[in-house]
């Protein structure tokens, strides 16, 4: 039977790189779209803020359609979304008066393609039958690192091979990638999350259990700890080291994204032999040792090393999060995995939020505000050490 749903896993890993798709390769064509078509930055920074507000608002809608429609029918559309999103990027800034309502138009068709994916994906991947599904679930994430760098080195070389005023190729190239997957999703078994003549938990059972709002922290600090360094890094890389944005993106973002993944992939191979716990609490005091490293150490390639470590110390919060929901919650559902997924979004949201903030009020000082985001992993920490506290309530709800 595991043989048979060796396809579907294939095809949720290709559905995280086209949300790494989705969510990586505009941002990288900001400064050409600011110069082109002549859009104030302010309003370019606003496509950033759209892209992750509807994601977050499809990962709160989605409760209510996705079990009616199903995950099958629910798959296919987000992956038409996003290629429609990434094809009319390429269209409507030339056919509309406004260059800016083109592009803000496409992003949003395509933040719902990603806000569903992330709905979508991890509880199809956890309903798969498989003999170790934290080891699945780590090695589906490390997907999203591996895309988010592809787009970076892929965008990057074709950018400097047949120039960026080319961009609009590439795009329809990267929207090949959910057509093909939309296909996939249309043939492969997929197999339900809650079992025959089973219902899953509503969201007042939810609300009403402990064991849920710790999760939920969680997910929200998994979310923040890795953000918050992450969309810093190449600010760090370019002010530190005196290198190019280019340079910076990728002796920050890239390497950061490479370490995580590497995390989740070497969880995602030796899960099995490992205690998830353990992982994650060692996990949580490398990345409070990074934050502090990142704020405290005197030499700027020092505290771009503590970055990268960050990225290694990361990679399981997510997964894993995921993973302890769906070992303390077998009936939580499409329900629990939309607002875990809300909450992660939160966090990526909220947490380079409370370091611009804090660096802000400090003179810009960086270093200072990443060490204010230390809060994140502390408390992941705890939450971590709440959970397996918490097995009477697990059990009892099982």
């Amino acid at each position: 039977m595991e043989n048979q749903y060796n396809k579907t896993i294939t095809a949720c890993f290709v559905g995280y790189i086209v949300q790494a798709v989705v969510n990586n390769f505009t941002p990288l064509l900001f400064l050409f779209f600011q110069r082109s078509y002549h859009i104030p930055l302010s309003q370019i920074t606003l496509l950033v803020t759209f892209n992750f507000g509807i994601q977050l608002l499809v990962d709160l809608v989605s409760v209510g359609f996705v079990d009616r429609i199903g995950y099958r029918a629910s798959m296919i559309l987000a992956h038409v979304l996003a290629a429609a999103g990434l094809i009319l990027l390429t269209v409507l800034p030339e056919v509309l008066p406004s260059p800016f309502a083109g592009i803000l138009a496409a992003v949003m068709i395509y933040a719902v393609g990603g806000g569903l994916l992330e709905v979508l994906v991890s509880p199809v991947v956890e309903a798969c039958p498989s003999r170790n599904k934290e080891k699945a679930m780590s090695m589906l994430h490390s997907f999203y690192c591996w895309g988010h760098a592809g787009v970076v080195l892929v965008s990057t070389l074709f950018f400097h091979v047949a120039g960026i005023e080319n961009w609009k190729i590439l795009a329809v190239v990267w929207a090949l990638i959910p057509i093909g997957n939309a296909f996939a999703f249309a043939k492969v078994p997929i197999a339900p999350l809650i079992g025959d003549g089973e219902s899953g938990l509503q969201l007042k059972e939810l609300f009403r259990l402990k064991v849920f709002w710790v999760l939920l922290v969680m997910m929200i600090c998994a979310g923040a700890s890795e953000q918050a360094v992450s969309q810093w890094a190449s600010t760090f890389a370019e002010k530190g080291l005196g290198i190019s944005k280019t340079a910076g993106d990728l002796a920050g973002p890239l390497a950061f994204a490479v370490l995580m993944g590497t995390s989740r992939l070497f969880y995602g191979r030796y899960g099995d032999r490992i205690d998830l716990d353990r992982f994650m609490v060692y996990s949580c005091c490398l990345c409070i040792l990074s934050y502090l490293g990142i704020s405290l150490l005197p030499l700027p390639q020092l505290s771009l090393i503590a970055c990268a470590v960050c990225g290694l110390s990361v990679g399981i919060m997510w997964p894993g999060t995921f993973s302890k929901a769906s070992a303390a919650l077998p009936k939580g559902g499409t329900a629990m995995f939309a607002l875990l997924a809300l909450g992660g979004d939160v966090g990526c949201s909220g947490g380079p939020t409370l370091v611009g903030m804090v660096s802000g009020a400090l003179g810009d000082h960086l270093k200072m505000g990443v060490l204010a985001g230390i809060i994140f992993p502390v408390l992941l920490l705890a939450g971590v050490i709440l959970c397996g506290k918490s097995k009477k309530e697990i059990v009892k709800n099982a």
